[in-house]
């Protein structure tokens, strides 16, 4: 199957830098990836990996892979994760492709559905035989999509970490601690969406962006590298006080 790649931004993956690239797998990884362009999230490359074509065809992204046309058709996988294990595996040589030359890869996703948590695995491995530090960043589903639903999150949880070097685990269902009865499901999910965008963005922006204490990719590298699970905050504040209310936040 053919991978579209698009031209890479200009201010992307300059020489002398680290050449990072996202990728988001299934539907929830694919609306994460819109929502970081729409964002003007700088110096990565963003791909997409998804069964659905339909969907894959809404994504921005300049790198869109078509996940096992032999297996599913272009039409999903409909919550099974057998069928997203196989339609990753399927596309392996094309995985392997588009992540060729990266030193730093996301795999983003939204853990119980078939394709973000059978397909994901397999391409953070795929990743990591490319020698590039992986790092997963998914969620786990809110309570009101059910039970069966969690039960796959976590199972899919367990897989995924045997084949990142540190996993990042977002519970949806935390929002709730600050979004009210009145918010709607898809301001839940955009919610969501915005919680794994800054889980991507507070470690991109260390290398890639300049600061009063510089920190380069092998700094994160040592950081990150065969860490398994972890935890991740982000606090923001203004005033004189911002460094400190961030922190406590």
């Amino acid at each position: 199957m053919v991978i579209e790649i698009g031209m890479p931004d200009s201010n992307v993956n300059t020489p002398g830098s680290a050449r990072i690239g996202v990728i988001g797998v299934g539907g929830a990884g694919g609306n994460a990836i819109n929502n970081m362009i729409a964002a003007d999230m700088d110096g990565v490359d963003f791909m997409a990996g998804n069964t659905d074509a339909q969907a894959l065809g809404n994504c921005q992204a300049g790198n869109t892979l078509q996940l096992g046309p032999h297996v599913t058709s272009g039409l999903g996988c409909g919550a099974n994760v057998d069928c997203g294990r196989a339609a990753a595996e399927e596309s392996i040589d094309d995985i392997h492709r588009a992540l060729s030359g990266y030193n730093l890869v996301f795999v983003a996703a939204g853990m119980g559905g078939g394709t973000g948590t059978g397909a994901a695995p397999v391409i953070a491995r795929a990743a990591r035989e490319q020698q590039a530090l992986t790092i997963g960043v998914v969620t786990t589903p809110f309570d009101f999509e059910g039970d069966r639903r969690m039960r796959t999150a976590l199972a899919g949880l367990k897989t995924l970490e045997e084949n990142v070097d540190c996993l990042v685990v977002i519970p949806n269902q935390n929002l709730f601690r600050v979004i009210d009865s009145k918010t709607t499901f898809a301001e839940a999910f955009n919610r969501a969406d915005g919680v794994l965008y800054h889980a991507i963005r507070s470690v991109t922006d260390l290398i890639v962006l300049p600061g009063l204490i510089n920190l380069d990719f092998a700094d994160v590298k040592t950081v990150m590298q065969c860490r398994g699970r972890a935890m991740m905050g982000v606090g923001e504040a203004a005033g004189p006080d911002r460094a400190i209310q961030a922190a406590e936040a």
